[in-house]
């Protein structure tokens, strides 16, 4: 693209769409002047142009980003945390009749998790519609980190909570380096950043200390100790401005390698 072509797109379309401060106030940035600000500061982009104020945007199809974090303009975009229960299957449909996480969340607008939770592990897991995030937080080139609470049988030895530490030798590969804390007896704290299928039971399992229940805790920054099991509520703005600058950050230090989409734990 030209010089002067940047600037004609710099200065995008004015007579369609919707003012993007307006777009931005909605999407909780702040009062329509705050964002005003921000657009006059240069801090936002529209399909990776720097904004000026006289710009209209179509929120359905534009990618909006401040300071470089793409914010959820589109409506109908919704994001949901559910505390999953053990013996629920993540996905939207099952062959076998078992409950689905999809079943916990409103049909409507139709959501799709983030990643997978097998059939007896429990914790928090992310449902959405909006695709561009999803591809962030389940492809390994991002690697966003993820939390468990691992119950085990008996202490783990110092030579067992090395190997977890420093990476597993498992039948698809040696594991990435993870944080991991014997909170007391027979329970492991693991902060991963992979998504293999089944990761953490197959590292507690490989170093001799199967898993007997499994909790997710955290999603990159999202927590939520007060979400009773089988519940859901929906993020807040703020919540899914700190995903998108987590997977960014994760992205941008080359966390793992860029292999392809896989199931989580």
């Amino acid at each position: 693209m030209s010089v002067a072509d940047e600037g004609r797109a710099d200065r995008g379309p004015t007579g369609e769409g919707e003012r993007l401060q307006k777009v931005l106030a909605r999407a909780g940035l702040g009062s329509r002047r705050v964002c005003e600000d921000l657009i006059a500061a240069g801090r936002v982009t529209v399909d990776g142009v720097v904004a000026d104020l006289g710009r209209r945007v179509d929120a359905a199809t534009a990618l909006v980003e401040v300071d470089g974090v793409a914010i959820g303009v589109a409506p109908g975009l919704v994001y949901y945390l559910l505390n999953k229960p053990a013996g629920v299957v993540t996905t939207a449909d099952d062959p076998q009749g078992r409950p689905t996480v999809v079943a916990l969340v409103p049909d409507e607008p139709r959501v799709f998790p983030v990643g997978r939770l097998d059939l007896e592990t429990e914790g928090l897991l992310l449902l959405t519609n909006d695709g561009e995030l999803t591809h962030r937080l389940t492809h390994p080139s991002f690697g966003v980190d993820k939390e468990y609470l691992a119950h085990v049988e008996g202490r783990l030895t110092r030579a067992a909570l090395r190997v977890l530490r420093e990476g597993v030798e498992l039948d698809d590969g040696i594991t990435a380096p993870a944080q991991v804390t014997q909170v007391s007896p027979g329970l492991l704290r693991l902060v991963i950043h992979e998504g293999r299928n089944r990761q953490v039971r197959r590292m507690c399992e490989t170093v001799g200390y199967p898993v007997q229940r499994l909790v997710r805790t955290r999603i990159g920054p999202l927590t939520d100790r007060k979400l009773k099991p089988g519940r859901w509520r929906e993020l807040t703005t703020n919540e899914v401005r700190a995903l998108e600058r987590a997977a960014r950050a994760s992205s941008s230090e080359g966390a793992a390698p860029d292999s392809g989409p896989q199931p989580a734990h």
